[in-house]
């Protein structure tokens, strides 16, 4: 009887349709009239019936205290109880059988338990046949560790099934593409825009590298999968039959293994569309380098005219004062408003830039600091009280665009200088090895950065103001210049700061 109501119970997966089986199976075991189940509300800690046979409606919806009737007693002491004479036992509670109409002769209940703790009571009611023995006891703790097991295993198929209703509502209704594979790129599991971008009815892959045929990946794929960081980034472009543009991460999955440590289970590819925005960016570069090309030619005039109107107001005296006075306000403002052309033309130069036009060369860290510094210092020689120091306590060999990394860096230091109200500025230029990137900061005395500004920072004409107000001169370029060089390089760029104690500006690039 026992393997025949194992083999059922452990063939049932549905909670109510398991309890239901448990409450048929219950009284057959030891030849009773009925069964009762009682399960554990373990926030009231008190015991219900989940499923009552036959029982008036409001007999189901009855609930006893942990040490109330021999159900709970039962459940608090976590042993068997038999009770041939109900009768003639205070500990038997009489509700139930006054609002049934039920008599109860005879009682033999069990705690139902799981890892030592009691998750509920099976209750055999009236032997048929004589009285409860110990053997019926041993027979029906039999069944309810049985029950338990049961109950618990279906509990968790529930949970487990719940969670993945959740996953799948979640994965199907983001507008990224999603993508699970193994660590070899097996395809797990994909959602419904990820299957739209890549094709996925047309080509029928089954492997990552097929999902991306027909995209240029950068970097490649198998770098992606090779890289030692658990959050890669990547970019898919296609050229035809109409331009397409994705950005993705690649996230390594891990598991525990047992001892303490991880194991990769697989990646899941995170990829969104992003075609607007880049040809956003490309008629935004086309359009700033058009303007700025269009300044040069009326600003060279201005400036011209204003330098010479200057110098004519200087050898003829008997000119007004403010002759002079406004060709130099005009000379100047116009230098200025030239440096700032310059600047978004050299930004949109470098920003259309590719991986591949890049001239890296391989040269020593603290030399190439040492001459950015010197350059630093000249043009930075009009303004009072800066001190520009360098720290490379150890050899570093770096591998970039040199003229391109001097450039990005220049914007670092403007900023180090320009938003640094201290009447001593001072800016510290340090390189290091980590982890086979070079490591390149620009440290300083300032203000320092808001906490949740360090991320916005990087973004094009953005400054520490709430938004680019004109207030201090510049784009706001400069840290979005830096990033730029930082990603065709195959780096990043990051800041650290303190408030009051000051800001690191770094760029880290591989080795």
């Amino acid at each position: 009887m026992l393997v025949m109501v194992s083999r059922l119970l452990s063939s049932k997966l549905d909670i109510s349709e398991l309890l239901t089986t448990i409450m048929r199976l219950a009284s057959r075991v030891v030849g009773a009239e009925r069964a009762s189940l009682y399960l554990l509300d373990e926030k009231s800690q008190e015991l219900y019936f989940d499923v009552a046979l036959g029982l008036p409606e409001d007999v189901q919806k009855m609930r006893w205290k942990l040490g109330e009737g021999i159900a709970g007693t039962c459940a608090k002491e976590g042993r068997s109880i038999i009770i041939n004479d109900t009768a003639s036992d205070p500990r038997h509670s009489k509700k139930a059988d006054s609002a049934s109409g039920f008599v109860t002769r005879s009682l033999l209940t069990c705690p139902m338990i799981i890892k030592g703790k009691v998750i509920g009571v099976v209750q055999a009611i009236n032997r048929m046949d004589g009285e409860f023995t110990d053997t019926d006891r041993n027979n029906f703790e039999a069944f309810a560790s049985q029950a338990a097991i049961a109950i618990e295993n279906s509990r968790l198929f529930s949970s487990v099934k719940e969670e993945k209703r959740k996953l799948d509502l979640v994965f199907r209704r983001i507008k990224e593409g999603a993508i699970l594979t193994d660590t070899a790129g097996v395809i797990q599991l994909m959602n419904s825009a990820a299957r739209t971008y890549l094709e996925h009815d047309k080509y029928k892959f089954t492997v990552i590298d097929a999902a991306f045929q027909d995209f240029e990946v950068n970097p490649p794929l198998r770098a992606v999968m090779a890289g030692k960081e658990n959050h890669s980034h990547f970019e898919l472009y296609r050229a035809a039959p109409k331009k397409f543009y994705m950005d993705g991460t690649a996230i390594k999955l891990f598991k525990d293994d047992g001892e303490g440590g991880q194991t990769q289970e697989g990646v899941l590819w995170i990829i969104s569309d992003v075609t607007a925005r880049k040809l956003e960016e490309t008629m935004a570069r086309n359009f700033l380098s058009l303007i700025s090309h269009k300044f040069k030619t009326p600003l060279a005039s201005i400036n011209g005219f204003a330098q010479i109107l200057g110098d004519e107001a200087g050898k003829n005296q008997a000119l007004p004062a403010i002759v002079k006075k406004a060709s130099d306000t005009i000379n100047a403002q116009g230098q200025k408003l030239n440096r700032l052309v310059e600047s978004l033309l050299n930004f949109v130069m470098i920003d259309s830039l590719g991986p591949q036009e890049l001239d890296r060369i391989e040269f020593d860290a603290a030399e190439f600091l040492g001459e950015v510094a010197e350059a630093a210092r000249i043009w930075l020689k009009e303004t009072p009280g800066v001190s520009i120091k360098i720290a490379v306590p150890e050899p570093v060999r770096m591998k970039a665009d040199r003229k391109l990394l001097a450039s990005a860096l220049k914007g670092a230091i403007d900023n180090a200088v320009k938003f640094n109200p201290a009447k001593d500025k001072l800016v510290i230029l340090s390189a290091q090895a980590r982890d086979g990137f070079s490591l390149i900061s620009v440290g300083d005395n300032g203000p320092g950065i808001p906490g949740e500004e360090l991320e916005n920072i990087f973004n094009k004409f953005y400054q520490v103001e709430a938004s680019f107000t004109g207030q201090v001169e510049g784009w706001g370029l400069g840290l979005a210049l830096l990033k730029k060089v930082a990603e065709l390089h195959g780096g990043r760029v990051f800041a650290k700061s303190q408030l009051q104690k000051g800001s690191a500006i770094s760029i880290a690039l591989p080795g």
